[in-house]
This record gives structure tokens, sequence and C-alpha cells, in this order.
């Protein structure tokens, strides 16, 4: 654990917040203990918070900076393109190519500078960010990428693509047997959404184990083992390389991997990777499987419960 980077985040929300004027402030914090906290979204609308449209670029570019904090070195540069690949969507819808600011709502929640919990908060269209902090120790999911289109067809960005976690579960899912994959597949049809949605709590039920970690080949091992990883990048690299000894620890061989829809590109496809410490899923079925959804859930820490459970048990 890295106490410095804790504290580097903590700095980093007390300068973003120190920058807003009255009004501003008011719209971008709120109690710790606010129901919000734990509700979110990663469909257009607006939120609650400081969106980036109404900062200040001074703001914005503190605003930006602690989303970099948030996400680690490669998790910020998807993060960033999320907010740069919805400025494509809108121009293609538009028509328009001009548009009028970002619209991602930034929020804290708590006291940052006080020996309280607290978290913050970044949530727009195919982006959310939170993160819990408790001393110095940090939880960072629900965590939530999306990508619309998945592949700009058009235009002067066409072919560019953002999200690529499509191309370790299809290599997966090509290495495997016949026997093992029709294991491995779980559905003929691929579910229109993440079946864990945007729920406060990730409802396991829903999911479908598939083929176990344990009854792979080696090469497979190593394909799951690339795709959990990246998955995991999307945080700071300390606290990933966390996450992932804390899957090491609970045993791989619990880990499955299960696939539905088409194999065929340009079809609608799901995928999970579900763990007894993490859960992951991929879906891109809209706009003719043209649309990603992907959300990483820690299975006991989502929200920072795990260690708000420790502290408050730790204060009585």
């Amino acid at each position: 654990m890295s106490t410095h980077d804790v504290q580097e985040m903590r700095q980093a929300v007390l300068r973003f917040l120190a920058s807003l004027d009255t009004e501003r402030r008011a719209a971008a914090t709120a109690a710790f203990g606010s129901p919000e906290r734990t509700e979110w979204s990663y469909l257009p609308g607006p939120r609650p918070g400081l969106p980036l449209v109404e900062m200040t670029t001074g703001q914005q570019e503190l605003a930006l900076a602690l989303l970099d904090l948030g996400c680690g070195l490669a998790g910020a540069r998807v993060a960033r393109g999320v907010i740069e690949l919805e400025r494509v969507r809108r121009r293609l819808v538009t028509g328009v190519d001009e548009i009028d600011g970002d619209r991602y709502w930034f929020r804290v929640f708590g006291e940052p500078g006080g020996p309280q919990p607290w978290a913050w908060r970044v949530n727009g269209h195919h982006l959310a960010v939170h993160i819990t902090v408790v001393g110095d120790s940090i939880a960072v999911t629900p965590s939530f990428l999306g990508a619309e289109p998945a592949m700009v067809l058009s235009g002067p960005q066409r072919g560019l693509r953002l999200l690529a976690e499509e191309e370790l579960g299809r290599a997966l899912l090509a290495d495997l047997g016949p026997r093992l994959r029709s294991i491995a597949i779980t559905g003929e049809v691929a579910p229109d959404d993440v079946l864990t949605r945007n729920d406060p709590v990730a409802d396991l039920d829903r999911i479908s184990r598939g083929l176990s970690y344990a009854d792979m080949t080696a090469s497979s091992k190593e394909l799951l083992e690339r795709l959990v990883r990246r998955y995991f990048d999307r945080a700071p690299g300390w606290y990933g390389e966390t996450c992932w000894q804390h899957a090491l620890d609970a045993g791989l061989d619990r880990v499955t991997f299960s696939w539905m829809g088409s194999d065929q590109r340009g079809q609608g496809h799901y995928y999970c990777v579900a763990g007894p410490t993490f859960l992951l899923e991929y879906d891109n079925t809209q706009d003719e499987a043209n649309h990603i959804h992907s959300v990483w859930r820690d299975v006991r820490n989502d929200w920072g419960v795990d260690l708000l459970a420790r502290h408050y048990a730790d204060q009585h």
C-alpha cells in the first residue's frame, strides 16, 4: 500500500476544492453519509456534482489531474480517452464540429483533510470512477468504462479504437478446444448490457460461471491472467498489484470465464470473469455491436465497505 500516493490524492482533492468559489464548491461536495454516494449511472444525463463544462480552465486541469491519480498511468489514458470519444460521438450525432463542453460530474464526499472516511467520484456517459479513502487505504470500485462507438467508422478519427479488452477475451475463447469451449460458452445470445448494471451491490447470482481457471490449459491460463490484469490496470499501479495479490491469495483456480453470444466480429457478444475477490464484465451488443460497456467490481470492497467495516469496528 502506498501511503504517499494516498496523501498525494488527498492534496489533489484539496487543491481542486480550494480553486472553487462558494457556488461551485457547494455543487461539488456532499456529506460522506449521503445515500447519493453509492448511486451511480453510466448512461447519458445529468448527475449531482460539478461538471467540467461549468469549471474554469484551471479548475478543469485540477479535476483531470485528480482523475489521473485515481486511475493510474494506463487507466488515465483510457479514462481521458472516454471523454474524448464522447466528444466524437456528439459530433457524429449532431453534425456540429464545436461542442459546448464536457459533461462529466465531479463530487467529493466528506472532508478530505479530516480523520474520517471520505470519497470522490467522476461520473458521466461511459465513465464512472469511485474512490473511497479510509485512513491510508483506498478502494477504487465500481469502475466503469465504455466506448460509443467502439471503433470510429467515419470522419477524421476513423479507425480510432479505445477499449481493446475484447481482443484478450476473443484470444482466450479461440485458445480453448471444443470441449472446454462448450463449457465456457454459456449462452447463444448475449445480454444487452452488463448483468450487474449500475446496482449499488453486484448480484453474483446473475452471472453464469462458465469454465474454471483450474480446467484450462497453460496457454489459456496465461491469457486469462492477462485479461484480469488489464482491468486492474484501471487503478494506480500499486493498487492493481494489491488486487492481483488478493486474487492469488483467494485462489485463481476458483476464477471462471464465460462467454455469451457470437464469436464473429460485428455481432453481439459478452464475457465475464468472476472470482472470489472480483467480477469483470464486458458487453458489446448495442449499435450493431459497436458500443462497449465494461465494469470491474470488487465483490468484497465496492465503495470501500470492507475498509469501512474495519474502521468503524476499530473506533468502537
